[in-house]
């Protein structure tokens, strides 16, 4: 996995207006006060704690963009388990400028890694099913296609990206169009061929109202692990079926042995800890 994942420009924009906001109208006061303007330095970024490593081009925007001379060399893959202690990256060249992009680049890089290790432990989990893993849109305002692109580094499918590519039909969708029958026709009249269609049902009878009326997959909302049995054998032959709602470590593997193909979890997004990063300046 690289970050030909996503369009350069959406990242270095992204990248652009983290450093703005950090530095402010005046700049690093701090560094530029306390660091020679000619100094070099070297520094290691390296995880103090084990897990998936994610997010090094964005670390490696945010030091170029204060210097373009500056040298960033990934000592790990995208993707990579690392063990704690594990040196990730080493940047080099002007010390100021690794200073002042330190923070954001860690930024990025811990929040990232953060998903894609939690993601990967939800992977690890169900891995003797046929249950694939896939994240939601419940992910951090302007960081979606960053967070997303984390879930595929832990191992994870992609859920829509947003509004405009697939159809999922929720629960107040339902409610406000007149019912299950006129929300599926409705929104398979209006879609392209290309375009997939996903229901939310809460009920087996649901279920049944939906495999008549046809979809291409049916969104299992906090449904017990006894109803998600029966759906399976329901929905079997006649639509794919997804789990969600309250997707946990403790939940999942029970939830992917009942049979589903899917199960999206907005906790890898928005519940997700950190995977702590620090970057330490070499000595001698």
């Amino acid at each position: 996995m690289t970050m030909a994942f996503f369009n350069p420009i959406l990242l270095e924009n992204a990248v652009r207006a983290a450093l703005d906001e950090d530095l402010g109208d005046a700049g690093d006061i701090t560094t530029m006060a306390t660091i020679p303007a000619d100094m070099q330095a070297s520094a290691v970024m390296a995880a103090r704690k084990g897990g998936v490593v994610c997010g090094l081009p964005l670390a490696e925007a945010a030091f170029r963009l204060i210097d373009p001379k500056l040298s960033f060399e990934p000592l790990v893959q995208e993707g990579a388990h690392v063990p704690a202690k594990t040196p990730v990256a080493r940047i080099k060249g002007n010390a100021r400028a690794i200073l002042t992009a330190e923070r954001v680049a860690l930024n990025y890089a811990c929040r990232l890694s953060g998903i894609a290790t939690m993601t990967a432990e939800f992977v690890a989990l169900v891995a003797h099913t046929n249950a694939k893993i896939c994240c939601t849109r419940k992910t951090t305002p302007n960081l979606r296609a960053f967070e997303k692109y984390a879930v595929r580094c832990g191992g994870a499918m992609n859920h829509r990206f947003g509004l405009d590519d697939a159809v999922l039909i929720k629960d107040n969708h339902i409610a406000v169009a007149g019912g299950i029958r006129a929300a599926l026709r409705a929104a398979k009249a209006a879609a392209g061929h290309l375009v997939k269609v996903e229901i939310e049902v809460d009920t087996l009878d649901q279920l049944r109202e939906v495999i008549a009326e046809g979809a291409d997959f049916v969104l299992l909302d906090n449904m017990s692990v006894e109803q998600m049995r029966e759906a399976v054998a329901m929905a079997k032959g006649h639509v794919k079926l997804e789990a969600s709602g309250g997707i946990n470590r403790g939940s999942v593997k029970e939830i992917a042995e009942t049979g589903v193909d899917l199960i999206s979890s907005g906790a890898l997004t928005h519940s997700a800890p950190i995977l702590d990063l620090g970057l330490d300046i070499e000595i001698g």
